[in-house]
C-alpha cells in the first residue's frame, strides 16, 4: 500500500483553493486538483469557517526588509544606533527597539527579524460583538429562535433606527459563529442556522436536484399572467412536497406576494392524497387570497384538474429542471429542513405541529419584505379583502 506524502500548500495554492471555494466548487473537486482527499482541503478552510480571510498587507510605516539589511550591515560595521537611524531617516528609538526585539547586537539577522515581525503582527481584529456584550446576547437569543443572521441584522436596524451601536451586519454574525478564534458567539449556536454546516459555503454553490414527472393537460408556467409574475397582487401560491423516511411527506405552500407559508399533512405521495389535502387547505382562505397555484412536474399533482374543479384555483406547472421558477417555495423548503431534517419520519408530525412551525416562519422578519414579517403583510391583505 502506497501513501502520499503530506503536502504543504504554498500561498499561491491556498489562494487557488479559496478562489475555487468562492466559485462554489466542492471539497472533492478541489482536492482532485491537488490529488488530495477532501479532508485536506477542509483543513485549509475550517480555521476561518469557510470564510476567506482578508489578504494581509504590511503597513507603510514599518521597517522594510531592505532597511533591516541596512541595520544588519550597520551592526557588522560597528556603527552606533544614531548613525544607523540617521542613514535610514528613522528615529533612533525605532532602531533600538528593532535590535532588542530580534536577538540584540550579537544575534540580529535581517531575514529572521523580518519574518518574526510579520508573525507578531498577525493579531485578529476584535469584532463589534466582542465589544458590545448586550448586543452579542441579543444576537444569540434571536439565533436560538431560528432567526437567520440576515433577519437579525435587519431587525436590529428597524428596532434601533437611531442607534448604530446596536446595529451589526449579518456577515459579522456569520464570522463570529464560524471563526471560533474570535471567542464571541458559542459554536453551539451553529445548530440554529438553517444549514447547520461546519463551514460556510459559497453563494455560488448549488446542491439542487432535478425532478420531473409526466402531467397530462398541464398548463405551462409560461401561460401564467404577468400580474402573477411580478408579485404585485396577492393570492398566488407556489407549492411542493418535502420528503422524509418511510415514504412520508408534507405539502408546503408559499404565497408569492407576502411569502406567507402554509403546511399540510398528507397521507402519501399519491395524487389522490395530495390533491385532497390541498383542497382541504384551500378552504381555510378567502377566495380572493387563493387564485392560483404553481407546482413542479411531480406526479403527485397529476389530478390537478380535480383540484381546479373543486376550488376554482388555476394550476400552472414549471418547466422541467427549473426549480428557480418556484423560488419562494424552494427557499422555504430549505428553511423547513431546520425543523424537519432529511431522513426523518415526517408522518409523526400532527397538523397542529405543522401549523406551529408555519407560524414561526411567518413571524420571522424577511429581507425581501424590508424586514416586515409575512404574517404582517398577509394580515394586511386579509383586512383589505374584508
Amino acid at each position: 500500500m502506497t501513501y502520499r506524502t503530506r503536502i504543504n500548500y504554498t500561498p499561491a495554492q491556498k489562494q487557488e483553493i479559496w478562489d475555487r471555494w468562492k466559485k462554489g466548487e466542492s471539497l472533492n473537486s478541489i482536492g482532485q486538483l491537488f490529488d488530495r482527499p477532501s479532508s485536506s482541503i477542509f483543513n485549509i478552510l475550517a480555521p476561518t469557517g469557510g470564510i476567506r480571510p482578508p489578504i494581509r498587507k504590511r503597513s507603510k510605516r514599518v521597517l522594510t526588509l531592505s532597511e533591516r539589511e541596512e541595520i544588519s550591515r550597520g551592526i557588522v560595521a560597528d556603527l552606533s544606533i544614531r548613525s544607523i537611524a540617521e542613514h535610514l531617516n528613522r528615529p533612533p528609538s525605532t532602531i533600538s527597539r528593532e535590535i532588542k526585539r530580534n536577538g540584540g547586537y550579537d544575534n540580529y539577522r535581517a531575514t529572521q527579524a523580518d519574518l518574526a515581525t510579520w508573525e507578531r503582527a498577525h493579531r485578529p481584529k476584535r469584532c463589534k460583538l466582542a465589544f458590545n456584550r448586550p448586543l452579542s446576547r441579543t444576537v444569540a437569543t434571536k439565533l436560538q429562535l431560528n432567526w437567520s443572521p440576515e433577519q437579525i441584522a435587519g431587525w436590529l436596524k428597524m428596532e434601533y433606527p437611531n442607534n448604530e451601536n446596536n446595529h451589526v451586519s449579518h456577515e459579522t454574525i456569520y464570522c463570529s459563529l464560524f471563526v471560533q478564534a474570535r471567542g464571541v458567539l458559542k459554536k453551539e449556536l451553529q445548530q440554529f442556522l438553517r444549514s447547520q454546516r461546519a463551514i460556510r459555503r459559497s453563494r455560488q454553490a448549488s446542491l439542487k436536484r432535478d425532478g420531473l414527472g409526466q402531467i397530462t393537460n398541464a398548463v405551462s408556467i409560461r401561460e401564467r399572467p404577468a400580474s402573477i409574475e411580478d408579485r404585485a397582487v396577492p393570492g398566488h401560491w407556489e407549492g411542493d412536497l418535502i420528503a422524509g423516511s418511510n415514504n412520508s411527506y408534507i405539502a408546503t405552500l408559499v404565497e408569492r406576494h407576502t411569502r406567507y407559508v402554509m403546511l399540510a399533512k398528507v397521507k402519501s405521495k399519491n395524487t389522490e392524497s395530495v390533491v385532497s389535502a390541498l383542497i382541504k387547505q384551500s378552504k381555510k382562505l378567502p377566495d380572493e387570497l387563493y387564485k392560483s397555484l404553481t407546482w413542479d412536474r411531480g406526479k403527485e399533482l397529476a389530478d390537478h384538474e380535480r383540484f381546479t374543479l373543486e376550488t376554482d384555483i388555476n394550476v400552472y406547472f414549471c418547466d422541467p429542471r427549473s426549480p428557480w421558477q418556484r423560488g419562494s417555495n424552494e427557499n422555504t423548503n430549505g428553511l423547513l429542513r431546520q425543523y424537519f431534517p432529511k431522513g426523518t419520519d415526517l408522518s409523526v408530525h400532527s397538523q397542529t405541529k405543522l401549523n406551529a412551525v408555519a407560524r414561526q416562519l411567518n413571524e420571522r422578519p424577511r429581507k425581501t419584505l424590508e424586514f416586515e414579517t409575512p404574517a404582517q403583510r398577509f394580515n394586511a391583505c386579509v383586512a383589505s379583502t374584508g
